[in-house]
Formats: C-alpha cells, structure tokens, sequence
C-alpha cells in the first residue's frame, strides 16, 4: 500500500475510534464536538455582522427621504408631502411620516402597497403589537389614527423597530417642516470617520470579544486527552508505531473538530431563527441578514480542523506513547522554556508602541489589532510556565480537599489551564478594554450644562398649518393638562435685522417671570424693554447687535423677502440686563420684550417658536409619557426635550451597546466553556474519585476539591490578566494621547465576575461529581 493511502487509512482508524469506540469514545467525542460548536457558533455569528450591517443600511437607504436639495422638485402626478416625526417612548424611538398624495399616483414608500386612507396609519409589525398591549396604551392615546395594515421588511431596518407612515389631508407645503418628495432612496454615502479613540475601541471590542473564543475552541480539541493517550498506547501495542499512533491520533481530532463545525452551525443557524424575538441593546436583526459571508464560512471550516490537527500534534510532542502505557515528559515540562513565550510580548509591543501618540492622525488598523493580539497572547503562553513554579510551592498541608486538588494541578494541569487561558485572555482584554473605554467615556460624554434643578423638561413648538398655535396660552393649554406637570414658563422667539444688514438677533416675548428665567434683571414690569448687556458675554461670538437697534426700526422675521417683514421701532431707552444661561444651557444675546411692550408685529405668527421650560414630578407614573402625549395633541412637529446633566455622543452610545451586547455573548460562552472542561476532567478521573469515595472520602470534600481545581488556575490567571491588562491599557491610552487614569473598580469588576463564572460552573458540576462517585464508578472493562 502506498504512503498516501496508508496515511489515510491511518487517519480514517482515528475517525473510527472516535465515532465507535464505545460509549466512553463517543461521549467524549460529542463532548469534543459540543465545545468546539459552542465557539464555531460564535464565530460564524460574528463574521455575519457585516451582513447584519448591510441588510439595515441596504433598507434604511431604500426608504431615505431626507433628500437635500437647493431646488424645490415640481408639484407631480406622483409627488407627495411629508412631515417627519420623531418621538420617543420608554426609552425607545417611535419614528414615521405623515403624507398627503398630491396626484392620483403617488410614490409609496419601501414596505407599503398602497397609501393609507386619509386619517389613518400604517404600522411596523412591533409598533403594532405594542398598541395591543396595555404597555402600548399611553402611545396608542398619541397615535390615534384606525391601524390600516402593517409595513412589511423592506421597509424597515429591524423587526422589532417602532415606525409608521400616516396620512395627513392638512399638510401644506407652506409649512416649513413639510417636504416634497418624488422618489424614495438614497446611494449609500460614506459616514463621517470615527475619532481615533473611538476607532481604536472598535478594534480592541473585536479582539477581545473573539480571541478568547479562538482560544476555546482550540481548546476544545484537547477534550479526552488522558483517555486518548492511553487508547493510542494500545494502537501501539498491536504494532503501530510512533507516526502511526500520531497519524490517528490526528484522525480522531479532525472528524471531532469537523462534527464540531457542523453542530456549531447546527447551532447558528438554528439560533438565528429566533434572533428577531429578542433585542440586544436597542438592536434587533432579520433573521435572514444574520448570514456569514461564503469566503469567512469556508475559513471557519478549514481552520477549526486544522486547529485540532495542529494542536494534537504538537500536545504529543510530550508524550511518549509506548505500547504496555503513556509517559508523560514531567521533567520537560518542569522546565519550560520561557524565551519563546516572550516572543508574542515582544512582537506586540514592536507593533503597538510605534503608534503611541497617534491622536493627531490615523493609526494603521491592522498594526494595532495584530500588536494587541500578541499582546493578550502573551498571557497564553506565560500562564503555563507561571503556574508550574507555583504549584510547585504550594504546600501540601491544609484541608483535605485542598490537598486533594493541589496535588492533581501538581501531577496535571494541562487541561485546566487550557479552559482558564481563555479566562485570562478575555480578562486581560476586558481590563485594558475598560480602561480604554471610560478615556473614551470622558472624551464623548460631557457636562449638558442643563439646570435639570430649574426645569426638568423643554418643549419647541413651531406655528404652521399643522401646528396652529398663535400665542403663550396656547402653547401652554394642553401642557397643563399633563399629569405631573408642576410649573410652565413660555417665551416666543423670532429674529429681528436691521434693513439692508444680513446681521440679525433674536428677541424674546414673555412674562416678567420667564424672562427672569433668560436673564438677570435689575428689576421687571410688564410694558419694559431690555437689551442684554454685550459686557456680560461669557460665550466667544455672541453679537452685540441689539445695542445698535435702539430707537430704529428693525425687521421682524426670518423670510427672505423683506417687502413682506413688517417693522417694529425699538424704543431709544432700553434697560440693561445680563447675560445668564437657560435651564436648556442656552444664552440669550439679544432684546427681552415684555408682554405689554410687545406690539403687534411681534405678537402675529410669522416664523415665532414658542419655547416652554416644565417642571415634572417624576413621582408621577410616566410623567413624560404623558408630557409627549400633550406635545402630540398641540402638533405632530411639537418636540419635548428631557434635560439631563450628561451628553453623550450617540457614536459612543452604539458602541457602547455593541461592546455590552457582546461581553453578553463571550460571558456565557467562557462559563460554558469551564463547565465542558470541568464536566471532562471529572470524566477522566470517575474511577478515582469513586475510588476515594469507596475508601470513605465525604462528598463534600469532594465538591470543595473541585471548586479548588478550578479556582486555582483561575485565581492565577486573573493575576497576570490584571498585571498585563492594566499595561496594555495604558499603552493604549498613550496611542490616543489620552491620560493614563488606573480604573481599580473596574479590575475588581472583572474579578468578581470571573469568581462569579467559577462559582457557577463548580455548582453545575456537582450533579455529575455526584452521579460519577457511585460505586458503579468502579467498574473498569
């Protein structure tokens, strides 16, 4: 037989050992092919956000109707008005538009067959579930309009996003808000690129979020290995030899690992079905975009297998496979070699301390991803040759379950350090990732300036056709009628200029009350004037126009055509106030007019919005809710702002959600990862620990031995993790020239998680420690 042939026929004993080698192969194949799933799935998960990505961008395009434009389009058969709505509720978006056809075929938006009757709406599949729900009840009293049908996928970027399209007999396009559209869509336009910070938290997000998942399933394929090694002794001892024994011992990994891939896209695929029923961090996703791509599919296949072939091949350079039994190279491993784990440190730091002080320009990506790889694989390579000299010193006095455990990690801790390498990985990542992101934090989160003591909510109402509100009362009535509503101050602005000067500034109507609000007085009555003095500017820019109004007559209004402005004389003698900021953070810079000085042409609508500063009893059950509600009734374009303290940016916001949603992931798969691994071991070790049962060992001695193992290496693990994670973290925060801050609560956080995850993993493993010290336990064939 040739050597190809042989070799193959090798190979395919080892897959056959692996799938009829009794029940003992065969659990320890699917235990195999479990672990490695776990990680095949999410990995295929995460080389499929590209396509998550596409999919809503693709739709969220195709539905795009801000269309910019200098040039109004022309009235048309098919043309439409719109009236953008933004809304909120609990937290969530609730967006649409409301359309009026202005011809007997007017273009329909992606999702919708047909326009809605006058007067009624269209609706998301989740929008219209929530209406049927009394936790909908506050936003069905906001929307009113009969449901007329519901928008299907191609109109929509996720399922379960809130959106509706309505009709509205009243728009004008005299209305400012209000847009006419002739077609629906938009190519695809590059966003604005990310901060350096920001794109550097993206890549680490990645990298650490994926490696401890690489490292899993690498070690997933070492499953079984004591029962491996004493099964290829007896392949040898029927006549094999050593690169027999090697090539089927290489089959037996393949066909677990290959079973592995195709139950972990078992896995994914089954897992996806159900991906639109829930909602990670504000996102929800098709099913159907949750596809990887054809080339990153095929790269999962071919590398896990060749993984578990590489990493069998290389366990075995330490063993020596004789045919009456196993000898494993002890004193070799007493003396590993440390140059070689040093090699990963001291590529990464080549790699990533060129880029340090990049903040004024863009870093290379790639640079950065490799050098953090090699940094947290580091910890890979340095936890082993650590956790030899320890162990090696840890005394044998103490409990019994202690010694027990002790001298197992003494005599072999290959296997529980392969579980724990992914651990430490995905702490040091956390810490260093944390680090990076409460820079990042400062950085996109500031100071609102918002007085949330003043006011604790704003509202902007703009006159028009669908909004016809002519004065303070009126913007006011509906807002009074709110539940939980306590106080309301309300100011009408407009803008003001000079004849044949572009220069303009505003002017505010008010009570004496609200104007206090705007500004220091020196004192109010209703009939007086002031003028904010330009001395008392703390803001860079802010004009001082309004001194040179004085006793001259100024147009009132922002329309382009000045024939149409009516005129308003500013008195000679005005009294002088001074700039102060807003319970919204905003100055006034301009004229404060009193409502008994106010004339007529300051009181008609023109282009005038009326700003009103509320005061909300949050004790009330959902006093913004009804706030929004009231804003709704006075118009579809009356816009509530909550005031808060903080800022955040909204690019920051949807990493941030990312980041959390996969930790969510990664969490779960490193405690099952433990839990595999420890239910393994226990496998392995089943005739020993009913052995020491049989000799008179309490179970919970037992159980404490376990939990010992396992807290140990991980204990270990989260030293160095912690050592590596806070340097590679301010190496990182030097990359962007940002303030090397050290974050000990969140290195504590990430200790007591990973206790958390060891304590859980030991509580689910009692069951089968239990089940496993039976006497039956004993039975040897």
């Amino acid at each position: 037989m040739s050597s190809p042939r042989r070799w193959g026929s090798e190979v395919g004993l080892g897959a056959r050992l692996a799938l009829s080698g009794g029940r003992e192969g065969l659990v320890r194949t699917v235990l195999t092919a479990l672990g490695v799933g776990l990680g095949v799935a999410v990995l295929l998960l995460s080389v499929s956000i590209p396509g998550i990505l596409d999919g809503r961008h693709h739709r969220t395009d195709g539905r795009d109707d801000m269309h910019y434009s200098e040039e109004t389009p022309a009235r048309s058969d098919t043309s439409v008005l719109m009236l953008p709505v933004d809304n909120a509720y609990r937290d969530r978006s609730v967006t649409g538009r409301f359309l009026k056809p202005e011809g007997a075929h007017p273009i329909v938006p992606p999702g919708v067959t047909a326009l809605p009757p006058d007067g009624s709406i269209v609706v998301s599949p989740a929008l219209r579930d929530l209406f049927e729900t009394p936790e909908g009840a506050l936003l069905r009293q906001r929307f009113p309009q009969p449901v007329a049908g519901v928008i299907a996928k191609q109109g929509l970027s996720g399922p379960n996003e809130l959106y509706f399209y309505g009709t509205r007999g009243s728009l004008s396009e005299d209305d400012p808000d209000v847009r006419r559209l002739t077609h629906y869509g938009s190519p695809s336009a590059p966003g604005d690129p990310l901060s350096p910070i920001l794109l550097l938290l993206v890549v680490v997000i990645f990298v650490v979020l994926l490696m401890p998942v690489a490292m899993f399933v690498a070690a997933a394929t070492r499953f079984g290995g004591e029962q491996r090694d004493r099964r290829l002794a007896a392949v040898r001892l029927v006549g094999a030899d050593t690169w027999m024994t090697r090539r089927v011992a290489a089959g037996e990994a393949v066909v677990s690992a290959a079973l592995g891939v195709v139950l972990g896209a078992g896995f994914f695929y089954a897992g996806r079905q159900f991906a639109e029923r829930f909602q990670l961090a504000s996102i929800s996703v098709y099913a159907s975009d949750i596809h990887p791509s054809p080339l990153l599919f095929l790269a999962i296949v071919v590398a896990v297998p060749l993984a578990a072939l590489l990493m069998t091949l290389l366990a075995l350079r330490r063993v020596v496979v004789e045919p009456l039994g196993v000898v494993r190279r002890a004193t070799a491993r007493a003396r590993r070699r440390i140059w070689w784990r040093l090699l990963p440190w001291a590529g990464g730091l080549a790699l990533v301390l060129p880029l340090i002080g990049a903040k004024a320009h863009r870093f290379n990506v790639w640079q950065a991803a490799i050098g953090i790889i090699l940094l947290l694989l580091g910890v890979a390579t340095m936890l082993p040759w650590i956790f030899d000299r320890l162990v090696a010193r840890l005394g044998s006095g103490g409990p019994v379950s202690w010694q027990i455990a002790i001298r197992r990690l003494q005599l072999s801790h290959d296997s529980a350090l392969r579980a724990v390498n992914a651990v430490a990985v995905a702490a040091a990542g956390t810490i260093a990732l944390q680090m990076l992101f409460s820079a990042a934090e400062a950085e996109n989160t500031r100071d609102s300036a918002q007085n949330v003591a003043a006011a604790q909510a704003v509202t902007m109402v703009k006159p028009s056709v669908s909004v016809p509100v002519h004065d303070a009362a009126q913007a006011e009535a509906e807002l009074r009628k709110s539940p939980g509503v306590t106080s309301l101050h309300t100011y009408r602005q407009m803008v003001v200029s000079m004849p044949g000067d572009p220069k303009i500034f505003e002017v505010a109507v008010a009570d004496c009350d609200t104007l206090r609000i705007l500004a220091d007085l020196p004192g109010c009555a209703d009939g007086d004037v002031f003028v904010v003095d330009p001395a008392s500017f703390s803001q860079p820019g802010m004009s001082d126009d309004a001194t040179v109004a004085k006793g001259q007559d100024v147009l009132v209004g922002g329309r382009e055509d000045d024939t149409a402005k009516p005129t308003w004389h500013v008195p000679a003698q005005l009294k002088t106030a001074k700039e102060r900021r807003d319970p919204y953070a905003s100055y006034h810079d301009g004229l404060l007019v009193t409502t008994g000085a106010a004339p007529a042409a300051l009181t008609e609508t023109l282009d005038a919005r009326y700003y009103t500063f509320i005061g909300l009893d949050f004790a009330t059950p959902d006093a913004v809710e009804h706030l929004r509600n009231a804003a709704m009734r006075i118009g579809p374009t009356a816009d509530v702002t909550i005031l808060s303290p903080r800022d955040v940016d909204t690019t920051f916001a949807s990493i941030r959600r990312g980041l959390f949603a996969g930790a969510t992931v990664v969490l779960v798969l490193v405690g099952l990862s433990l839990l595999v691994g420890t239910v393994e071991q226990l496998r392995e070790r089943r005739r020993t620990l009913a052995a020491l049962v049989a000799f008179g060992t309490r179970r919970g001695t037992m159980a404490w031995s376990i939990l010992w193992q396992t807290a140990v290496p991980v204990a270990l693990g989260l030293v160095v993790a912690s050592v590596l994670g806070l340097g590679l973290g301010a190496v990182l925060l030097r990359i962007v020239a940002v303030k090397v801050r050290l974050d000990w609560p969140d290195v504590g956080a990430v200790s007591g998680i990973a206790a958390g995850v060891v304590l859980l993993v030991t509580l689910a493993s009692l069951p089968p420690l239990f089940r496993l010290m039976r006497p039956e336990g004993l039975r040897f064939e």
